[in-house]
């Protein structure tokens, strides 16, 4: 690298469709880490190159293909869904890049046991919670607080969606629960009815439905006119956790419980001032903070890895940044100490897992714009109490 030449990192983040959102939280982390940075490493500029991965492995795939054909690049934030990692990751891999994903939480992505349905593969990391943590504390959650013995789950055949209705039915199951129905409906589907009457039949205490919008915003409204549902709670994933769900749903958006990140702190409250500041408002999803993790620990990586040479120059191997983000530990962010595993099941976690918690939509969130919502359990909380359902 020459002298004058500068730090170049892509971005493969969802900027268009349904799910934006997303990608614009993400962004928004990313671009407030290269600020604080004064958007200079080792004494060059950070340069940053997006690339629109959709919420798809087609879309992740040529996200990939895009950013790895640039030699100048050093690693990579993104994806910000599953099924865009699982088409990027291979060639991301091949490349001998990094990618690190601020919102991925598909169990399946840091899971080795490629004959069992895992799918990790070297040069993969991510800041966001491991979906084995999360499907099995809103399992805890559903009989812990709300006292739930019987659960259905619906997914859409998403990597992300399938893989946590997967972990909360089996460890609702291991909790004594009854899984009394699983169930899918299709990305794009609109007439939820068919399989809402199945599920009434059945007649679960709580429905666990982490489908993305607008898939879920249809749910949850149908749901309200089918007998037998009255009573039935929906408890949905981090796919909804957003500031745009409640008011899209309406009043049926009102008592369902969403898992998503709960980031605390004084850094963190630093870093909403920051957000106010430079891009407006507040994030509107919840995996920024996560994106402002790994945006720093893959810089931090770049500086370890650099090789300073005569004349001015740098030498940055992509084996040397992938050795030296393996070998992140107790790296101090907004969501925690984060640490990098190399173990499967967690090949590739850096999250701590901790900055998770149940919120509840109350009719501040669906009428007043109130974001986030409150929280209705801390999954780092020893005591649960107990819930109505």
């Amino acid at each position: 690298m020459a002298p004058d030449e500068p730090i170049v990192i892509g971005g493969m983040l969802v900027i268009s469709g349904a799910v934006s959102y997303l990608g614009e939280d993400s962004l928004g982390g990313i671009e407030l880490a290269i600020l604080h940075r004064d958007g200079q490493l080792l004494g060059r500029e950070i340069e940053f190159v997006l690339e629109d991965s959709l919420c798809s492995a087609e879309g992740g795939q040529a996200a990939a293909q895009r950013l790895s054909a640039d030699e100048s690049i050093v690693g990579v934030i993104g994806t910000n869904c599953s099924s865009a990692a699982q088409g990027a990751m291979p060639i991301i891999s091949d490349a001998g890049l990094v990618m690190i994903a601020p919102s991925n939480t598909s169990p399946s992505l840091t899971d080795e046991d490629i004959a069992a349905g895992g799918s990790h593969l070297p040069g993969y990391f991510r800041t966001s919670h491991n979906g084995l943590m999360e499907g099995m504390r809103n399992a805890e959650f559903a009989t812990d607080v709300l006292g739930a013995t019987s659960i259905a789950t619906v997914h859409d055949g998403d990597p992300y969606t399938e893989g946590l209705s997967r972990v909360v039915a089996a460890s609702f199951a291991d909790l004594g629960g009854a899984v009394v129905f699983e169930g899918a409906v299709n990305k794009g589907d609109t007439d939820m009815a068919s399989i809402l009457t199945e599920i009434a039949v059945v007649n679960p205490d709580v429905i666990y439905l982490p489908l993305f919008e607008p898939e879920i915003n249809f749910f949850a409204a149908q749901m309200q006119h089918i007998d037998g549902l009255e009573d039935t709670v929906i408890i949905g994933g981090g796919a909804s956790f957003m500031a745009g769900f409640p008011e899209n749903t309406g009043e049926a958006a009102v008592g369902i419980y969403v898992s998503g990140p709960l980031v605390t702190g004084n850094a963190y409250n630093t870093f909403l001032a920051a957000w106010d500041d430079e891009v407006g408002g507040t994030p509107p999803s919840g995996y920024h903070a996560h994106a402002y993790d790994a945006t720093n620990i893959l810089l931090e990586a770049v500086a370890a890895a650099a090789v300073e040479l005569e004349g001015g120059g740098l030498l940055i191997g992509r084996g040397a940044i992938r050795e030296a983000l393996a070998a992140t530990e107790d790296y101090p962010g907004l969501t925690g100490n984060l640490t990098c595993l190399e173990e499967s099941p967690f090949a590739g976690d850096c999250a701590t897992g901790a900055a998770l918690a149940m919120f509840v939509i109350t009719e501040a969130e669906v009428y007043d714009d109130n974001w986030p919502p409150p929280v209705a359990w801390n999954f780092a909380s020893d005591s649960p109490g107990q819930a109505e359902l």
